[in-house]
């Protein structure tokens, strides 16, 4: 029980090993904090002893009869205590909370990096809100822990364990009758923190539920708005409001129990030294000095227990995050990545798919013993129907996920051996599914060619056929294009998305339905620009507009996870199968019947 408890404080500890010296120093500075804290008692007593005992008192046992010296002593001795009690809460406070800011930012940092290197796969498992929370309010809740409880932990046990020696050292026979409700404390401590853990874990597992309900909704604003579905979509959060609370409660109820309970044995222990002692001190066995240190001092032995149930509390609560950010942290990368170098300016852009099979988790196989060589520098264009595995192709090639059967080389070279970077360097992949991050047009053009000029923006965006709308909108080039690009029409986050992959100049351009947003005009208009940016590269298009794909050197035809047809335009409408089906029914024209029975496939 006690070894869980504690598993994830030392799974912290040894993260951060790098700051062991700031850790020491702040721990160092909270032990003599907690001591110079308790000094006053032990002055009074020796003030009382002063003044009942005079020139038999301890100070004039020690070399210093003169009473008023001895008083001129004890003066300078407090305002030592004070000051130097001072002095380490200040280098504490200091030291633990630019250790929590240091962690905190070292921790998120880590674990979004680590959360971005693992395989694609893991976050369609994963909810966006839970990663969310995770990464703020789990690290957030670990900030806390240091900037107070740490140092409220470490005080505690230096507290119980100075006054529990004094105790010993001056009254034996009464410290243990004080210290007896210590071990029942403890115990029920741990009992306590032992149960806790398991409702904290709750209570941060639905933070992340409530997060992800919110993250989606806030997304999703245009959608719930179009169906009316408000009143839904407040009950929906409602729940997870209302789940969230109750698994608070349910922590509440138990933490709040502790103290009360507790108080009973602290007052057993009080009355104990009172009375105890009182009667020590009337039959001369005790100093009156001594018997006045020990009732005031059992006060800073015992209530600090009242507190215990605070300082568990923050301690499972943070410990419950800990476990979270340590899990995610652990989480393992199943995609090897390759040590093999290929530098951007070398690549010619000759790709081949050997014998590629691929299925995702838990669904049906996509590809089939798929094989296709793409010559450097040649255009292609694939086509079929939805399903057939298309996009999967360019997946695979971005190592987004891996093949359980063949092989992808580029140049001759499996890609499993190139280093992530490098592979992904050399390909410029503009998505159907366009993404744009919050800031300036130019910024999302600019993004992964940090160092573009303005000139090189606007060459790559006349290219795309963006600098026209770009120009007429309020702020030019800086205008912002909000979250995910929602200021923006579909058409012109394709041409920005389109304008971004080629001031990245990648030997090999892959178009994943990169026009199927853009009107006709605009079509024409990125085709004629798509000659010119195609040339001496290769270029991978995927489309279900065959118009765009027309004049690739060749087309391949996918159904059902293979290749079914290849060939240039005309040399497929003349085999009459289905591109002919395709393109009859996108142009309109009608051809024979004995050209043959394609069709939508």
């Amino acid at each position: 029980m006690a070894t869980r408890a504690f598993q994830p404080l030392l799974r912290l500890l040894r993260y951060a090993k790098p700051y062991r010296a700031q850790i020491l120093g702040a721990i160092l500075c909270s032990i003599f904090r907690t001591l110079f804290d308790l000094a006053p008692p032990y002055l009074i007593g020796v003030a009382v002893d002063i003044v009942v005992e005079r020139e038999a008192s301890l100070i004039a046992r020690l070399g210093v009869p003169d009473v008023m010296t001895q008083l001129l002593i004890l003066s300078l001795l407090t305002i030592a205590a004070w000051g130097l009690e001072s002095l380490s809460q200040y280098g504490g406070e200091k030291l633990w909370r630019n250790l929590a800011q240091r962690m905190q930012h070292e921790l998120r940092v880590d674990t979004y990096n680590h959360l971005q290197e693992l395989e694609l796969s893991y976050f369609e498992d994963q909810s966006t809100g839970t990663l969310l929370s995770i990464l703020n309010d789990d690290i957030n809740q670990l900030e806390r822990f240091l900037n107070f409880g740490a140092e409220d932990l470490i005080g505690f046990f230096t507290r119980v364990l100075a006054v529990s020696i004094s105790f010993v050292l001056l009254a034996p026979a009464i410290a243990w009758f004080a210290m007896l409700p210590i071990p029942l404390i403890l115990w029920g401590s741990l009992a306590f923190q032992s149960r806790l853990a398991a409702r904290y874990d709750a209570v941060r597992d639905q933070a992340g539920l409530i997060s992800d309900r919110l993250s989606n909704n806030l997304s999703g604003i245009a959608t719930i708005k179009s169906f009316t579905a408000e009143a839904y979509e407040r009950d929906r959060v409602y729940q997870e409001s209302e789940a969230y609370r109750r698994s608070n409660q349910n922590a509440i109820a138990l933490s709040v129990t502790f103290q009360p309970l507790i108080r009973f044995l602290i007052l057993l222990g009080f009355v104990l030294t009172l009375y105890l002692g009182g009667r020590e001190a009337l039959q001369g066995r005790l100093g009156v000095g001594t018997y006045g240190f020990m009732v005031f001092i059992v006060q800073d032995l015992l209530w600090p227990f009242t507190e215990l149930s605070e300082i568990m509390d923050g301690y499972q609560r943070a410990m419950a995050s800990v476990r979270r950010v340590m899990g995610l942290l652990d989480t393992p990368m199943a995609m090897v990545h390759g040590d093999r170098s290929l530098p951007h300016k070398s690549v010619r852009g000759a790709v081949q798919f050997e014998d590629i099979s691929f299925a995702y988790p838990g669904r049906p196989p996509v590809l089939h013993h798929l094989s296709l060589d793409i010559p450097a520098g040649a255009t292609i264009g694939i086509v079929g129907a939805t399903g057939s595995g298309k996009s999967t192709l360019v997946k695979l090639l971005l190592r987004f996920y891996e093949s359980q059967r063949g092989r992808i080389a580029i140049d001759g070279v499996d890609i499993r051996e190139i280093h992530l970077t490098d592979l992904r360097q050399c390909l410029g992949w503009v998505s159907q599914d366009v993404f744009l991050f919050h800031g300036t047009i130019a910024e999302n053009i600019r993004y992964g060619s940090f160092t573009a000029t303005r000139d090189q923006i606007i060459h790559a965006a006349k290219l795309a056929e963006a600098h026209d709308f770009i120009n007429q909108l309020p702020q030019g080039y800086d205008t912002l294009v909000g979250e995910r690009g929602q200021k923006l029409s579909g058409g012109q986050r394709q041409r920005l998305a389109i304008a971004r992959a080629i001031l990245k100049d990648p030997p090999i351009l892959i178009l994943d339905e990169a026009t199927s947003a853009v009107d006709n005009e605009t079509e024409a208009a990125i085709q004629k620009s798509l000659q010119v940016i195609t040339q001496n590269r290769t270029t991978i298009a995927i489309a279900h507009r065959l118009s765009t794909i027309r004049h690739s050197h060749c087309i391949y035809v996918m159904e059902a996870g293979q290749i079914v047809e290849r060939g240039t335009h005309e040399e497929l409408l003349a085999i009459g199968g289905i591109y002919a089906g395709l393109w009859q029914v996108q142009s309109g024209i009608e051809w024979p019947l004995e050209l043959g029975n394609g069709g939508l496939g």
